[in-house]
């Protein structure tokens, strides 16, 4: 993609089925400037790749409504402070009109406020105050707009009510249906309900009132030359409604009875409106990761401001603001500590439950919790720039993206009904003349039977949902996929390459061996050696003071020090001469280390660095340092192994200390002495030799590696959410993340080929039934239904995975 072009996620209203996500898409990638379009039926969510130059958001607006369909907005009311005049409402109109992704901003000087409608996914409650605070005026949300608009919950509320009243209207149909069987005989049936116009009165509400979204949809579709679900369900119902009416009509004043079907068509559209009401509740439950994501973030935030402490909704948080956060209480934003230390639980972004001691400098995560102490932070990162914001978007766009094995679904259910309709007339026609010639009836209800238990509404949704399920879950274990694409191909890996340094070490050295010569107390050696080391900048340096620390020794006072660059340092402590450092360092100041060199070389052996120490002139002893495992390291290998993985570690690192690593952890084989720019190389030559390659690396010096690879996973934290070069993000810093991730897509794989099996089984066999004449349309109708209802809830199982810690 071009780094000129942009994204924009735009929500749709009224979608009934694949065949309306596919014409949407179409529609979209039609425009000149769109470089892709996906419209995702399950999130009814559209994501548009654009070149900004040649088209913009209200082209889309514009092309989605000529083909019969809605773009949800939101709408809030802002209380705005500081305006004087009717020429500050101007300023403000037109300074927030100019935001992208706002529709249309009100503002009124006399009631002191604005109304802002704008589209979520491109722009904020915190990019609307900003820019009014920008202007120079102050802003803030009405109180009664604190809670966005649930759009899908609306949704239900519509659809529950549509189904109450058809429900009602149609029982007493129903009723008179049940009758007609000859082993229902003992029913009672009331004489008016048998009436053919009682029966019409009830029935073309249902027909006309609550079955009009079926009408308008199928308008809408044809008048664009496709076809819907809507279109089968129009013609089945339409067609048992006007034949039951024409039926009433000549028997008027006639000796026999009319041979109607009402209840035929009220049923349908009372079935359809209850499969449509458990899809949108079971659509709802499948997006709850993103619910549960977004319910960690806390809702306000106490800051100081004017030396005045105040609570203000987390939406009026800015970036330098100062903020206090009391023990049990959520860290609003991402910041850094100014004030006081603390320990945090970060296990909704680490995945660690034990808290992370926090001192003044250190960084906080919004939505961590801070456990124990009393803490003041600085705001470093607000809105849609934090840990979490960044997490939600990443797992958002997972579930508004397309698998391969989608693209394939939605063109086979966008050419299916039409094909539908001719099985249909070719059924009707069969039936008609050979099977019961010259009777109508039997023809008529084997044509609607077929019309109705082919709606692909299942096929549509088999993809969609068990991504939104998967990816969803994969976030609450701490697996950012980008995309479904990314989910779909992670499945195919059989190669793992793991960077060493930060993915299967910790990434920063830690002391770990201390050895003293016979005639020296250990604890005075630590305190001259820690002393003269604090002097120094190098890394390893610091490592050995920390650990020396750690020990509860207290350092000696420097008098005198020196760094010798590639050597090693010399100090005066506490009035005694101290020499640290290499071998040569060593044989410089003719110092005799004969003894200690084979503990040395089986230090360096193991992958530790050595460092050789002297006071006043003689050999007092070693500090070695090392980059040591992960706990989970070995363990995670193995589970790799297990699944019929291959390992290999490939690092920078010297070939000594990388063969005692990996040795360490079990892995198969060991690349070492690589640069960043040959780390791409080496996994182009194992994808050459038929490989498909996943790479685990931090994201920065294996960038090049990430992107080349089949699968690149980036692991860190929730700061490297944003990282561009991984398609997955283990923000779990553990090597079981990677099994884990392949685990997920081998279930989410099995679910959408178990959703697309069952979908296509439905049609494939209810087709031939319906057109034999073995089902009756009503049960046809509901049979449809639970077809769509069925795959979802299959998806859903994708919601209680449990992964293997």
């Amino acid at each position: 993609m071009s780094t000129e072009n942009k994204e924009i996620s735009l929500q749709i209203t009224g979608m009934t089925c694949a065949a309306c996500a596919t014409r949407i898409e179409k529609g979209l990638n039609k425009i000149d400037g769109v470089e892709e379009a996906n419209v995702n039926l399950a999130l009814e969510k559209s994501i548009i790749k654009f070149d900004p130059k040649k088209v913009g958001e209200q082209d889309f607006e514009k092309k989605i409504q000529d083909l019969g369909y809605g773009v949800a907005k939101e709408k809030k009311e802002f209380t705005i402070t500081g305006m004087t005049c009717a020429a500050c409402a101007t300023r403000i109109e037109k300074g927030l009109n100019k935001i992208e992704g706002v529709s249309i901003a009100n503002v009124n000087l006399a009631l002191e406020n604005a109304t802002v409608e704008f589209n979520p996914s491109q722009v904020s409650v915190l990019d609307i105050i900003g820019r009014v605070e920008k202007l120079g005026y102050g802003a803030h949300l009405k109180e009664n707009e604190k809670d966005s608009v649930d759009y899908r919950e609306q949704a239900i509320q519509k659809q529950k009510r549509k189904f109450i009243i058809a429900a009602i209207l149609s029982l007493p149909l129903l009723w008179t249906m049940i009758g007609h069987f000859s082993f229902t005989s003992f029913i009672y049936m009331p004489d008016f309900l048998m009436n053919p116009w009682v029966q019409m009165a009830l029935a073309t509400p249902v027909q006309f009132i609550i079955g009009w979204q079926f009408y308008v949809s199928a308008y809408k579709a044809l008048r664009n030359k496709s076809a819907n679900m809507d279109v089968l369900v129009v013609l089945g119902t339409s067609a048992a409604y006007f034949y039951s009416v024409y039926q009433a009509i000549i028997t008027i004043g006639a000796h026999h009875n009319a041979q109607l079907y009402f209840e035929t068509s009220s049923v349908l559209i009372t079935l359809i409106i209850l499969g449509k009401l458990f899809e949108a509740r079971a659509k709802g439950r499948s997006s709850e990761a993103i619910k549960k994501l977004m319910g960690l973030q806390a809702k306000t935030a106490l800051v100081v401001r004017d030396g005045v402490e105040k609570v203000i909704s987390l939406e009026e948080v800015v970036i330098g603001d100062l903020i206090l956060v009391k023990p049990g209480e959520k860290i609003p934003v991402d910041g850094e500590v100014i004030e006081g230390d603390t320990a945090v639980d970060e296990s909704m972004l680490t995945g660690e439950s034990i808290p992370v001691d926090k001192k003044i400098g250190d960084s906080l995560f919004g939505s961590t919790i801070n456990k124990n102490g009393f803490i003041k932070m600085k705001a470093t990162k607000i809105g849609r720039d934090t840990a979490l914001s960044q997490i939600i978007k990443v797992v958002e766009d997972a579930q508004g993206s397309k698998a391969p094995i989608q693209r394939q679904a939605d063109r086979i259910s966008g050419i299916f009904v039409p094909i539908v309709i001719v099985i249909a007339i070719i059924t009707f026609i069969i039936w008609f003349a050979l099977v019961t010639p010259g009777e109508f009836v039997p023809a008529l209800e084997a044509l609607i039977a077929v019309l109705v238990i082919a709606c692909p509404c299942a096929l549509g949704l088999a993809t969609p949902t068990s991504i939104m399920a998967g990816s969803g879950r994969a976030a609450e274990f701490g697996i950012l996929f980008k995309g479904g694409e990314h989910l779909e191909q992670t499945h195919h890996i059989n190669t793992v390459v793991v960077d060493k340094t930060g993915t299967v070490t910790h990434g920063k050295p830690v002391l770990t061996d201390v050895y003293v010569a016979n005639d020296q107390d250990e604890e005075g050696f630590l305190s001259l050696i820690g002393a003269a080391e604090k002097q120094s900048e190098h890394p390893l340096a610091e490592a050995i003071v920390q650990g020396i620390l750690d020990k509860g020794i207290e350092l000696g006072n420097v008098q005198f020090f020196e760094a010798i660059p590639g050597y090693g340092v010399q100090a005066t402590v506490s009035g005694q001469s101290v020499v640290i450092g290499t071998r040569k360092l060593m044989q410089q100041y003719s110092i005799d280390i004969q003894s200690v060199l084979p503990t040395m070389e089986k230090l360096e052996s193991d992958g530790k660095t050595a460092m050789l120490a002297a006071i006043n002139g003689q050999y007092a002893g070693l500090v070695a340092v090392a980059d040591t495992v992960k706990e989970t390291s070995k363990d995670a290998v193995r589970r790799l192994q297990d699944m019929g993985i291959k390992v290999i570690m490939m690092t920078g690192d010297n070939k000594r200390t990388a063969q005692a690593i990996g040795k360490e952890v079990g892995v198969d084989a060991v690349i070492a002495e690589v640069l960043p720019e040959g780390k791409a190389e080496e996994v182009k030559k194992l994808q050459a030799a038929g490989k498909k390659v996943a790479m685990v690396g931090d994201g920065i010096n294996d960038a090049p590696a990430l992107a080349v690879a089949d699968i690149g996973m980036a692991i860190g934290t929730g700061t490297d959410v944003a990282m561009e070069a991984a398609d997955i993000t283990l923000i779990r810093g553990d090597l079981n993340s990677i099994a884990d991730a392949i685990i997920m897509s081998h279930k989410t794989m099995r679910n959408i080929k178990q959703n697309l099996f069952w979908a296509f089984a439905y049609n494939t066999l209810g087709i031939p039934i319906a057109a034999a004449g073995f089902l009756a349309p009503w049960v046809a109708g509901a049979a449809m239904a639970f077809s769509s209802v069925s795959v979802v809830l299959n998806a859903l199982r994708l919601q209680r995975v449990k992964l293997e810690k």
